[in-house]
């Protein structure tokens, strides 16, 4: 049969050993070192506060002294999932609104990729805070997870709206100002022009008037005594 050199094998089965073993050290060590980062990468929005309330109100302690803790009405917890929903909604609308703009950029090499991740990041939190807020609303009134979303999208609406016409209400004076200083202006650059204008039909007509007089004075008079003395001339 055949005989095996397991003597010249040993080399090539060490080198490939090393090497298999040299990518898996490298391997586990970027893994390790890429979940390192993408932990302490700054996240996209700031802490959820509605979302602290509503675990706090859920599961709040009792106070030193009492075995019990003081039991939450649902109406209040209910309310604290929906502002919950409200924020959700507020945060969807601007990653939509960011995610065309950022992609640009990404194409462009106008920002790194630790602000792609952190992104990414952010659209995983949000899908999962939107599945927990389902879940939340079914466990508090079956069914209430479908339409709960409906219900935060036209509480945001209403909300922006009333910033936006806040925010008219508030400038209406300053553009009044604005408006009152512009015609105050318009109005004085008006007058001087017609005031610029009537002194100059003034000073044109007196210079005709001194014309006139020149002429005059260089044309000769007749007088009565002359016209008798060419007539005596005649006889």
């Amino acid at each position: 049969m055949f005989d095996i050199d397991w003597t010249s094998l040993a080399l090539p089965f060490a080198y490939i050993s090393v090497l298999g073993g040299s990518l898996y050290t490298f391997s586990t060590v970027y893994r390790k070192r890429k979940a390192f980062e993408n932990a302490n990468l700054e996240p996209w929005f700031p802490p959820h506060l509605q979302r602290n309330i509503y675990l706090t109100l859920l599961h709040m302690e009792p106070e030193a002294g009492q075995e019990k803790a003081p039991k939450v009405p649902d109406s209040v917890i209910r309310a604290a999932l929906l502002r919950r929903a409200v924020e959700d909604i507020r945060r969807i609308i601007q990653i939509r609104t960011s995610k065309q703009a950022l992609n640009t950029l990404l194409q462009r090499g106008s920002v790194g990729d630790d602000l792609n991740q952190r992104f990414t990041r952010a659209e995983k939190e949000i899908e999962e805070e939107l599945r927990d807020v389902v879940t939340e609303a079914n466990a508090l009134a079956p069914g209430w997870g479908q339409t709960i979303f409906q219900s935060a999208n036209e509480i945001a609406a209403n909300t922006m709206l009333r910033t936006r016409l806040e925010e008219i209400d508030d400038r209406a004076a300053t553009d009044k100002e604005w408006w009152e200083k512009r015609r105050e202006a318009i109005k004085k650059d008006f007058m001087k022009e017609l005031e610029e204008e009537t002194s100059t039909k003034g000073s044109t007509k007196g210079v005709s008037d001194d014309e006139g007089v020149l002429v005059d004075s260089a044309t000769p008079v007749s007088t009565p005594s002359g016209a008798s003395k060419k007539k005596k001339g005649k006889k």
